[in-house]
């Protein structure tokens, strides 16, 4: 039995000039799941990450996350609902260490009132205990606790990447989007962030992932979203995805794309 969708999108369109960018888009992904959206460049993967994220809003279509229509909030209201995301380009503070990264993004979350900062009364500073705790188990999440007290700078690219998914996680969301989250690293960095996405999933995380390594998406995905020119030409598991001849086609049969 299928678990009922925490993500549902249908008909979402965006369209930049002459240009469709996704056309029609129907999705469902489970609560639970490690859903992958993946095809040639150019497809709409990211296009649709920023829909459903509200980083850039769809022309029309509806979304909705866990029953909540979410069609043209702002991104803060999104993230409230439970969603999370990383993008492409890794977006750390340099000048603070790898758990101030953390609590920042889990301060953002957690407003406090300036009155309660200035007095540094009792709920400030449960809060404080409360943030510094979130922030300590989601590098625990990622592998990353005995860096915590790094500076962000020293941390290799990979585990820079890792610190972006913490950052995400300090949110507490029940919907994980990771945009690229293997782009730059070598196997057995992708071997660590596979394992990574298996313990979060394992968890009861949601995630649903954009990745151009096809290795890793087939390796750790329960299903995959197959775009080509901003259609969705394909869904299934893993497997039915490698069989289909509409993806092998998208894949192997079309050599110039614009990225």
């Amino acid at each position: 039995m299928t678990p009922d969708p925490i993500i549902t999108a249908r008909d979402v369109t965006r369209r930049f000039g002459g240009l469709v960018a996704l056309d029609g888009i129907n999705l469902d992904v489970p609560k639970g799941v490690v859903q992958a959206i993946i095809g040639p460049n150019g497809s709409g993967k990211t296009t649709l990450l920023n829909a459903l994220s509200g980083a850039s809003h769809a022309d029309v279509g509806s979304i909705r996350i866990g029953g909540h229509e979410i069609f043209r909030l702002k991104p803060h209201r999104i993230a409230r609902l439970g969603l999370a995301r990383t993008f492409q380009n890794i977006r750390i503070f340099d000048n603070l260490s790898v758990i101030e990264n953390v609590k920042v993004a889990a301060a953002c979350n957690n407003p406090t009132p300036l009155f309660d900062i200035l007095i540094s009364n009792a709920r400030h500073r449960r809060l404080e205990a409360e943030i510094d705790r979130g922030a300590r188990e989601a590098l625990q999440a990622v592998g990353l606790a005995n860096r915590a007290n790094d500076p962000a700078t020293q941390l290799p690219y990979a585990q820079r990447r890792l610190l972006e998914i913490a950052r995400a996680l300090a949110s507490k969301p029940n919907v994980l989007l990771l945009d690229e989250p293997a782009a730059g690293m070598n196997m057995t960095e992708s071997m660590t962030l596979l394992e990574t996405i298996a313990r979060l999933k394992s968890g009861g995380l949601t995630i649903l992932l954009v990745e151009h390594n096809v290795r890793l998406v087939m390796g750790i995905s329960d299903r995959v979203t197959v775009l080509d020119f901003g259609k969705k030409i394909a869904e299934g598991t893993p497997s039915e995805i490698q069989r289909d001849p509409l993806v092998i086609e998208a894949y192997l049969g079309r050599r110039h794309r614009h990225a």
